[in-house]
């Protein structure tokens, strides 16, 4: 694969931090890394999002990086989320407050297993009211649910006006396969973007998830290769 490719694929990913050890050091270096790399955004946890936000906007300053690159990211209702409705949409509001450019949110897993679709999707519709003109990503944890499930979600997400549907957290017990890709693309026929999210060990992954029809990759691994890569040369 050819260095064009790389960054092709390389600004479709979201370059992610969200362990829980996670500190204001390793968050800068995450920043500084996407702004080289030129991701999509660096998906940081909530704590960090206003001194992310600033940070990045000074290294993009300094690069020449346009405004609407490299954006700030962070996440709601996470990793589990079975916050309620109402602590789903105060977290939006206040990751925006703080300079947030898009949200990943978390839906509630136990009622989409208890076939309460609509009520997801209501849930879904608050909080992307609460984004406003902000990209709302919505997670759904594709490991704990059915293919026809799968399919629910991805209308869900589509009624409840969201901009993305993304696979995982990262955080459960398995992340995207290209078996999801390929049916969530089926059902959304572009009509929104797919994240594909955890688990993305190289750039032929990456590629092929793509290929699919992925058009976000949420990695932190895709950089850590490009920057290996760079210091052979």
């Amino acid at each position: 694969m050819d260095d064009q490719e790389k960054a092709r694929i390389l600004s479709a990913c979201d370059h992610t931090l969200l362990k829980q050890t996670a500190s204001w050091d390793d968050i800068r270096i995450l920043c500084q890394e996407a702004v080289k790399w030129r991701c999509a955004s660096v998906c940081i946890p909530p704590c960090y999002v206003r001194d992310g936000a600033d940070y990045l906007r000074e290294l993009k300053e300094e690069q020449g990086v346009p405004e609407d690159q490299v954006k700030a990211c962070t996440v709601i209702g996470f990793p589990n989320g079975y916050s309620t409705t109402e602590s789903k949409v105060f977290e939006a509001r206040d990751a925006i407050e703080n300079g947030a450019d898009e949200i990943d949110m978390v839906i509630n897993v136990g009622r989409v297993k208890a076939g309460n679709i609509g009520q997801t999707a209501e849930e879904i519709r608050q909080v992307k009211e609460a984004a406003g003109d902000r990209i709302l990503k919505v997670i759904v944890e594709t490991c704990f649910l059915t293919d026809e499930e799968k399919k629910q979600m991805c209308h869900a997400v589509m009624d409840g006006g969201a901009d993305f549907i993304k696979t995982s957290t990262g955080f459960a017990t398995g992340g995207a396969t290209f078996g999801d890709i390929r049916l969530m693309a089926g059902e959304i026929q572009g009509r929104i973007g797919i994240k594909a999210a955890g688990g993305i060990r190289s750039f032929e992954d990456a590629a092929r998830f793509m290929e699919l029809g992925a058009t976000r990759l949420g990695t932190s691994r895709l950089v850590r290769l490009a920057e290996a890569e760079e210091k052979k040369r």
